[in-house]
C-alpha cells in the first residue's frame, strides 16, 4: 500500500522487524503477540503465519488504518486475527481488556517525537500487566536529536540493542523487497527494568 500517510504504507522498519520474526520463527508458535501501530501489519502477519496468536492494533482515531489491518489479514488468509483500536497514551476499555501478551511488536512507532512518551506510557502499561513480555521495535534514525533514553529511565524500562547483522537485516534489500533501502534502521528490545535498575 503506497500511501505516504503513517499507517497506510509499508515502511522500511516493518520489513526489518518482519525479518527478525522470520529468523526467530521457531520460537513463535503459541506466543501471544500484539502489534501496536500496526498500519498494514507486515510484522503481525508474519508472526501469525509463523504460528503466533496475534492481535493487531492501531489508533482508534484512524479507522482507515484499522481497516487496512483487517484487509492485510484477509489478503493473507488470516480472517480470525483480531484487530482492536488502541490509541497511544490513552487508557481505554480496549487496552484494559487485552488478553495477556508475550511479545509486543512496533515498527517505526518512534516516528514523531511528540508521540514518544505516549507510546512508552502504553508499552509500560502493557509490560506491567505482562512482566515477562518484551517490546520488539525497529525505528528509522531520522535525527540525532531524537532519543527515548530519558523516557526509558522515567518509565523504568531497559533496552537491548539488536544488531541488524545478527539476523541478516543489514542489507538494502530483504525478502525480494527494495526495502529497507539506504535508510539507517535500528532494532531494540524494551522490557521492564529490574528493581536494581538493570
Amino acid at each position: 500500500v503506497l500511501d505516504s500517510q503513517y499507517g497506510m504504507y509499508t515502511w522500511p522498519c516493518a520489513v526489518v522487524l518482519a525479518q527478525y520474526l522470520w529468523v526467530h520463527r521457531r520460537s513463535l508458535p503459541g506466543k501471544r503477540v500484539l502489534e501496536v501501530g500496526a498500519g498494514v501489519s507486515l510484522p503481525g502477519v508474519v508472526a501469525a503465519k509463523c504460528g503466533a496468536e496475534v492481535m493487531l492494533s492501531d489508533s482508534e482515531e484512524l479507522p482507515q488504518c484499522l481497516h487496512n489491518c483487517r484487509r492485510s489479514c484477509l489478503a493473507n488468509r488470516l480472517p480470525h486475527v483480531p484487530v482492536v483500536g488502541l490509541t497511544w497514551g490513552r487508557v481505554s476499555p480496549g487496552l484494559l481488556s487485552l488478553a495477556p501478551v508475550d511479545i509486543i511488536l512496533g515498527s517505526d512507532v518512534f516516528f514523531d517525537p511528540k508521540d514518544f512518551e505516549d507510546i512508552l506510557t502504553t508499552v509500560y502499561f502493557l509490560l506491567e500487566k505482562n512482566p515477562h513480555a518484551e517490546f520488539w521495535t525497529t525505528y528509522q534514525v531520522r535525527s540525532a536529536d531524537w532519543s527515548i533514553e530519558a523516557l526509558l529511565c522515567k518509565w523504568k524500562l531497559k533496552n537491548t540493542r539488536v544488531p541488524l547483522h545478527s539476523f541478516s537485516a543489514d542489507k538494502e534489500h530483504l525478502a525480494s523487497s527494495s526495502l529497507p533501502g539506504r535508510h539507517t534502521i535500528e532494532m531494540i528490545i524494551i522490557s521492564l527494568a529490574r528493581s536494581d535498575g538493570t
